[in-house]
């Protein structure tokens, strides 16, 4: 199935922030077709030399050289990188897509997804959604998605973590298999069992110390000890890390290094040619295609974007009196309040919807992005799905409280229209940014206070602009709902209501507001359009940062076939 390789790790070091070494001279050789564990206790480093040993981390010393890869490598981490709404079979369709050449055929892509299904042992399971697999069954369908592209080896955090006995033994003879096959495999486990299958384990000590490199048996005999759970009873209860290390340096002569590395195609860190994967427009369309998929057959999250702008619409329509627009007699004060609480629940529709898309996923979003997904088209695929509810949902707001008297029956509704999806938009893309820049979506909750207040502050509607304090009025430049909450009043014409209207405060509450409502709606426009671009751009540069390192790295090694540092 899969192309030969041989890994060597040669003298490889590597820190952590601080200076700290968290691994120490580490050397091994993987031949091809092996299933390798990397065991030790808590701490050891085992996942920092899985990553090193990717590509995923470069060393701090030493160097990793790949010789002969043709087929790239999969990285299963410890997290599910699959979505859990969809059908297995649906999953690994999207994923084929996205990871197969561009002129692959959907005849293709159909027979890779049928083939990954029957060698793990899922192909009965392909119309069953993810999320209600076994944890076993969710282990191997991550397995799956990397097995599409055949690659010639394979990387696995904890793979077996979680599972009870039997699944544990299951997946371990899956891996068998492909090993097998001529699939090199290397994973990290604390399970003596799991350890006791592979052809050869890794042993770390504290401060990855390399203890030992070989057959689980002749680990067994060096640590003499009955058993590969022993092994952890001696290095906890005997001598110092620093001496089983060198020990194990000791104990043997590296074998001279023979060959040299094989140039591979430029390759993206899964071994596909990043040269033929499908285009952005392509992409984009795939992507749209899949989260409008995902958000159909996720009822509970469809429900909160329906049921939320309906909840905030009614409570609009029982606190605002009719009739606050009649030229006749106006109520400037209410007046405001509506302008301000229809941009800012624009403002606020736009900031929820965007604000756990991207943090909710991340583990997928790295995956893809190491098999070449561009961060523009993925950014703008949410925005694609969002943004048309947004556009619903505001055109309810505005019709609802129209036929309800809470709004004028003149006005330029085009207008008002366009200026509020412009709002939405931007705070759409506000919510995508948040949520791009966090680690947890905990962490995109906590923000969304954070990030309101000072829209509700720095407005304009509570405390007019050309009164607020100096460093106010600067602050306010730079609220999105400013410039929609000052669109909405020039396009309902609210100058021409205070002023003529015959309720007293109406000239001294225009006076205090000055120019606000007196510039072209335009400008308004062209702000919000600003701000849409410059949150949308700024989003895509922060999924580009954050996966950039490691997109990289793990594209080196396939790619010149060593690394030195």
């Amino acid at each position: 199935m899969a192309q030969h390789a041989i890994i060597e790790v040669r003298d490889v070091s590597q820190r952590v922030r601080g200076g700290r070494l968290t691994l120490h001279g580490v050397s091994l050789t993987i031949g091809p077709g092996e299933l390798v564990a990397i065991i030790g206790g808590s701490g050891t480093g085992k996942t920092t030399l899985l990553d090193t040993i990717c590509g995923l981390a470069s060393p701090a010393a030493g160097e990793v050289r790949w010789d002969g890869l043709r087929g790239g490598f999969g990285y299963v981490p410890q997290d599910d990188i699959i979505h859990l709404d969809l059908p297995l079979r649906r999953t690994l369709r999207y994923a084929a897509r996205l990871r197969l050449p561009a002129a692959a055929t959907a005849d293709e892509v159909d027979g890779a997804v049928r083939d990954v299904l029957r060698v793990l042992g899922l192909a009965d399971r392909g119309d069953v959604p993810v999320g209600s697999l076994s944890g076993g069954q969710r282990k191997r369908a991550s397995i799956a998605v990397e097995l599409l592209t055949r690659p010639g080896v394979f990387f696995l955090d904890e793979p077996t973590s979680g599972l009870d006995p039997a699944r544990g033994a299951e997946l371990m003879r899956v891996l068998r298999r492909l090993a097998s096959e001529g699939t090199t495999v290397v994973l990290t486990t604390h399970n003596p069992l799991d350890a006791a299958r592979c052809d050869k384990i890794a042993v770390l000590a504290d401060g990855g110390y390399l203890a030992f490199f070989g057959p689980p048996a002749e680990a067994c005999a060096y640590f003499t000890t009955d058993g590969i759970e022993g092994i952890y009873e001696r290095l906890a209860g005997e001598g110092t890390p620093q001496w089983w290390g060198q020990r194990f340096v000791d104990s043997r002569i590296l074998p001279a290094r023979n060959g040299r590395p094989l140039a591979a195609p430029a390759l993206g860190a899964d071994g596909t040619d990043i040269h033929r994967v499908i285009g952005p427009v392509r992409q984009w369309a795939l992507l749209t295609q899949r989260n409008v998929d995902i958000l159909v057959r996720n009822r509970l999250t469809l429900a909160i974007l329906i049921g939320s702008p309906i909840m905030v619409l009614l409570m609009f329509a029982v606190l605002f009196r009719p009739g606050a627009f009649d030229p006749a007699q106006p109520s400037p004060g209410t007046t405001v309040m509506i302008l301000f609480w229809i941009a800012f629940g624009g403002f606020f529709f736009g900031l929820t919807y965007g604000l756990l898309q991207i943090s909710t996923e991340f583990a997928v979003l790295r995956r893809e992005r190491f098999a070449g997904l561009r961060a523009g088209p993925y950014v703008l695929a949410k925005a694609g799905v969002l943004l048309p509810l947004l556009v619903v949902v505001d055109a309810a707001l505005l019709g609802v409280l129209r036929v309800l008297d809470r709004l004028p029956p003149h006005g330029d509704y085009g207008a008002i229209f366009l200026t509020l999806v412009l709002a939405s938009a931007s705070a759409l893309g506000l919510g995508l940014l948040i949520s791009a820049a966090v680690s947890q979506p905990a962490q995109a909750t906590l923000a969304l206070p954070m990030v309101c207040f000072p829209q509700v502050l720095f407005v304009g509607a509570i405390l007019p602009v050309p009164v607020m304090a100096a460093v106010g009025r600067w602050i306010s430049y730079a609220m999105s709902n400013r410039w929609a909450f000052e669109g909405l009043g020039h396009s309902l014409g609210v100058e021409r209501l205070w002023a003529h209207g015959r309720s007293p405060l109406g000239p001294p509450l225009l006076a205090s507001y000055g120019d606000t409502f007196s510039h072209a709606v335009a400008m308004d426009w062209a702000i919000l359009g600003g701000f849409t671009v410059a949150f949308l751009a700024a989003a895509c540069a922060v999924v580009v940062r954050k996966t950039r390192q490691q997109r990289m790295r793990g594209a080196s090694p396939s790619r010149s076939g060593s690394r030195s540092r």
